[in-house]
């Protein structure tokens, strides 16, 4: 049987992917996404960093759409993310960080100033607020993907945690 608190949990990760709030996911709630970090950093959608961005936006869309857009509707409603993305993920939560790997590695390389690979903790808050995660999570969170404490989060912090983030158990 789902849990009550099992199901909160999954309206939270639906919620952050549904960008626009109405009720379902689709390409233009990633789309959007783009948009936000684009604007969030200052970074012109026609460089070649708004580029990757926006073909990682495409890329995680295609997968999540493969893995839990069951009618082929082009929308993923809540109930096809719990059947299909939550559970299938769950079941291969390395699928979450291949179709992420693109958008999150592009996001990383908007918010690396200094381009060295790596995003200062609260670089990463502006990633993770503009992603919709919950204002009284972000600083938490962010803190939490900086696994060795330096103060920078890279790719190998943030795809892992993600994964384990998108893929919750009962």
């Amino acid at each position: 049987m789902v849990s009550s608190e099992y199901e909160r949990r999954i309206a939270d990760r639906f919620a952050t992917f549904d960008q626009d709030g109405n009720g379902y996911i689709d390409r233009e709630d990633f789309g959007a996404a783009a948009k936000a970090l684009l604007a969030e950093f200052g970074t012109a959608a026609r460089s070649d960093k708004g580029q990757a961005l926006y073909a990682g936006a495409e890329a995680f869309w295609q997968g999540m759409a493969g893995i839990a857009d069951r009618d082929g509707d082009q929308r993923i409603t809540r109930d096809e993310f719990v059947g299909g993305a939550v559970k299938r993920l769950h079941d291969n939560p390395g699928r979450f960080a291949e179709i992420a790997r693109p958008f999150l590695h592009a996001a990383l390389d908007i918010a690396d100033a200094d381009a060295d690979g790596l995003a200062t903790v609260e670089d990463t808050a502006r990633v993770l607020r503009v992603l919709g995660v919950r204002e009284d999570l972000v600083r938490t969170v962010a803190a939490a993907l900086d696994s060795d404490g330096d103060g920078r989060v890279g790719e190998p912090d943030i795809v892992p945690a993600l994964a384990r983030y998108f893929t919750v158990s009962e």
